[in-house]
């Protein structure tokens, strides 16, 4: 029995191939974003931030600097947040906050509109602290 490599090329599983896409926009949906607390701390005073780094996994493929993602790929974040999100590796953010940002931007795309549902769906993706 003889063993074999498949070869693949690099950039097989990556979601981003280097072309900008037309960004969905739902302008009601950044509003009702705004209207929640942060995921974060709880703050009423949010900003909707985007969330640009891929996930094979629930088919956000990574945004560049000059390029924003869709925008149920946004979450509620409190100024002070928003800008630690943008300070540092993103993915080092979310994982220091123990919150899964996909899920929950997907959470809050399906519910968007609900604010009660939205509530609940925040308060459980918070780590317990």
């Amino acid at each position: 029995m003889s063993a074999f490599r498949i070869a693949y090329h690099p950039e097989a599983f990556s979601i981003s191939h280097g072309k900008k896409r037309p960004r969905v926009e739902n302008g009601a949906h950044l509003k009702f974003i705004r209207k929640l607390p942060c995921v974060c701390c709880g703050s009423r005073n949010v900003e909707a931030a985007h969330i640009r780094m891929g996930s094979l996994v629930h088919a956000k493929r990574d945004s560049g600097k000059g390029e924003k993602p869709d925008d149920k790929w946004t979450l509620p974040l409190c100024p002070d947040h928003h800008r630690e999100q943008h300070s540092m590796s993103e993915a080092a953010f979310w994982t220091a906050k123990g919150i899964d940002p996909f899920l929950l931007s997907l959470i809050l795309a399906q519910c968007s509109g609900d604010e009660e549902a939205a509530e609940v769906a925040i308060a459980k993706a918070r780590p317990a602290r």
